[in-house]
C-alpha cells in the first residue's frame, strides 16, 4: 500500500506531532466540544489537509464560517503567537478548491433531488408524519410504481394524493385502507414544506453523488459546502437531508474494501438533530449505514457539542475523536464529561475527566486509530491553524466563485418532464374530454380537478372550450391518446428509480 503523508491535527504537551492516518480515516470520527471551544476550526483544519491529499470532503455549513476554506489566510499577531508556540516558522496562507451548494438556489449551485429517489421513510421525516400517515405513505409509493407514475417533484406528490383520495374505494381491495383522514394530513404537510423550501429541493435536474467527489486540475480534493444557514431552522429538514445523502452514497457506490485514503470524507455538524426524536427503526437503519459506508470508501465524522448526543451503538463506531472542553457546572454535565474520558484509551501521565474541563480554545483531547486499527492513548493537543481564512466570506466573493463552478450551467436550470402530475392531468381529460368539461364539473372531479385547474405549468386550462369544431377536437383526443400511450410505456420502462437504503427501507 502506497504511503500518504499522515493528516497533522497538532502539537501534543511533550512536543509530539499529532496525525491521523488516511487509510484509518474511514473508521469514522467525532468532533465534540462545548460553542466556542475550537470544533470549527478543527474541522477545518481536517478538511484543508484531507483535500491536500486528494480526498474530496462534503460539509454543511450551519453559521457560514466555513466559507473561508475558499481564501487564504491572513498572517495576524494572534496567528503568529500561536505558530511560535507549536514551533512553526513555513507557514503560509493557502485556500482550498471549492463549490458551494445551496437548497434554496440563492449562494451556490443548486442541490436537488426527486420525490421517489428520497423515498417514503425518509419523505416521512421531512413531512413528521405519525405512525398511521407513515404507512399511508408507502402505500402510496407503492401505488405510484403499480400505476408507472414517476414522483419527481411536491406537485407529483400532490397530484398523485389527490387521485388516491378520490379512487380509495376501487384501491381498498388491492392496497387496503387508505383513510381519507391520514391523506389529508399528508397533503397538508405537503402543502407546509413546499412553503418551507421543498418546491426547489424536490425537483430535476436531481444531483448527481459524482459530483460532490472532484478533484481539481492540481489533483487536491474539492470541498463541497451546502450552505445549511436556513436549512437548520427546521432541524428535522437539515437532518433528513444529510440523511438522504449519507444513504444514497451507501447505495450507489460500489464495494472499494480498506483503501490508502478514503474516495470521499463526509462532515455531519450538528450531528445531535440527527438522532433528536428519530424512531429506533431509523436510529437503526443508521447504525447500519455508518457501518457498511466504510466498505465504500467514505469516512464521516460527527461534529457535535456532547458525545452523549450520539447513539452508544454508533458512538462505538467513531474511531478517531477529538474532544474539546466541555464544562462541569451540572450533574447533567458532569455526567457528559466522564462519558466522554470514558469513551478514550487512558493516558497513565493525566487524568482524562479532569482535563477536559480546563482545556483552552484551541486545546482537545485526541486519540487516533493505529496502523493496526488500535485506538492509541488519548494526548492533550494543540490544535494546528488553519491555513485558509477562519470566518466568513463576502457575498460578492462567493457568488464569483459559483459563477466559475463548471457545474453551475447544470443545474442552474430545473426540468419539468412528464410524471404523476402530467400523466394524472391526462387521465383526467380523456375521462372528461372538452365539450363535457365545466367549471362546475372539472376533469377528474373534486380535488383533482381543482389541482389541475387553469395556469398549470403554462398549460391552457381543460375547462376552457375548444378552439376550433368538433373534428379539431377528436384530432387533439387522438392525439391526447397517442402521446399518453407513448409516455406511459417510457414511464413504465423506467419508473423504478433508485432510492437510498434509508429511503426504501420499511419501518
Amino acid at each position: 500500500m502506497e504511503s500518504i503523508t499522515p493528516l497533522t491535527l497538532g502539537r501534543s504537551l511533550t512536543g509530539k506531532s499529532v496525525s491521523l492516518l488516511p487509510q484509518m480515516a474511514n473508521r469514522h470520527g467525532l468532533i465534540a466540544g462545548a460553542t466556542g471551544t475550537g470544533k470549527t476550526v478543527t474541522l477545518q483544519v481536517l478538511a484543508e489537509q484531507f483535500s491536500q491529499i486528494g480526498v474530496p470532503v462534503f460539509m454543511a455549513d450551519v453559521k457560514g464560517d466555513l466559507a473561508g476554506l475558499s481564501k487564504p489566510g491572513q498572517l495576524t499577531d494572534r496567528l503568529s503567537a500561536r505558530l511560535k508556540l507549536l514551533e512553526i516558522s513555513n507557514w503560509e496562507g493557502m485556500p482550498c478548491p471549492t463549490m458551494f451548494w445551496d437548497v434554496f438556489q440563492k449562494s451556490g449551485i443548486p442541490m436537488r433531488t426527486s420525490v421517489s429517489e428520497v423515498g417514503p421513510l425518509l419523505l416521512g421525516r421531512f413531512l413528521d408524519l405519525n405512525p398511521t400517515q407513515q404507512d399511508v405513505l408507502e402505500v402510496l409509493f407503492k401505488i405510484a410504481d403499480d400505476q408507472g407514475l414517476l414522483l419527481l417533484d411536491l406537485k407529483d406528490l400532490s397530484a398523485m394524493l389527490a387521485w388516491v383520495s378520490e379512487n380509495s374505494s376501487e384501491l381498498k381491495a388491492t392496497y387496503g385502507n387508505l383513510a381519507p383522514s391520514s391523506v389529508a394530513s399528508i397533503q397538508r404537510g405537503v402543502v407546509a414544506l413546499s412553503r418551507a423550501g421543498g418546491d426547489v429541493l424536490f425537483g430535476e435536474p436531481a444531483l448527481d453523488l459524482q459530483h460532490l467527489m472532484q478533484l481539481d486540475f492540481s489533483g487536491r480534493g474539492v470541498v463541497s459546502i451546502l450552505d445549511a444557514a436556513k436549512l437548520l431552522q427546521d432541524s428535522r429538514a437539515y437532518s433528513t437531508l444529510l440523511l438522504w445523502l449519507l444513504s444514497e452514497l451507501f447505495e450507489k457506490l460500489d464495494e472499494v474494501g480498506d483503501l490508502e485514503k478514503p474516495r470521499l470524507v463526509f462532515f455531519f455538524d450538528e450531528a445531535h438533530l440527527l438522532f433528536r426524536d428519530a424512531p429506533t427503526a431509523l436510529v437503526e437503519k443508521i447504525e447500519l449505514v455508518v457501518r457498511l459506508i466504510r466498505s465504500k470508501g467514505v469516512g464521516i465524522f460527527f461534529v457535535t457539542q456532547n458525545p452523549l448526543d450520539i447513539p452508544e451503538a454508533i458512538l462505538g463506531q467513531l474511531g478517531n475523536r477529538v474532544q474539546h472542553a466541555l464544562r462541569a457546572y451540572t450533574p447533567v454535565d458532569q455526567k457528559a464529561v466522564r462519558t466522554a474520558a470514558q469513551t478514550f484509551r487512558p493516558n497513565p501521565t493525566f487524568s482524562t475527566e479532569e482535563t477536559i474541563t480546563i482545556l483552552e480554545v484551541g486545546e482537545a483531547l485526541v486519540s487516533i486509530l493505529d496502523a493496526k486499527g488500535a485506538p492509541t492513548l488519548v494526548e492533550r493537543v494543540m490544535i494546528l491553524p488553519p491555513r485558509s481564512q477562519i470566518g466568513p466570506i463576502s457575498p460578492e466573493v462567493r457568488a464569483e466563485i459559483v459563477k466559475r463552478s463548471p457545474l453551475a450551467p447544470l443545474y442552474s436550470q430545473s426540468i419539468d418532464r412528464a410524471s404523476a402530475f402530467e400523466k394524472l392531468k391526462e387521465r383526467a381529460a380523456q375521462a372528461n374530454p372538452g365539450p363535457q368539461a365545466t367549471k362546475a364539473d372539472p376533469p377528474g372531479g373534486g380535488l383533482l380537478g381543482g389541482l389541475f385547474g387553469a395556469g398549470s405549468k403554462g398549460e391552457t386550462s381543460s375547462t376552457s372550450p375548444p378552439a376550433k369544431g368538433p373534428q379539431s377536437t377528436r384530432q387533439g383526443y387522438v392525439e391526447s391518446f397517442t402521446k399518453s400511450m407513448l409516455r406511459s410505456v417510457a414511464s413504465t420502462l423506467g419508473r423504478e428509480i433508485l432510492r437510498g437504503a434509508l429511503g426504501s427501507m420499511k419501518r
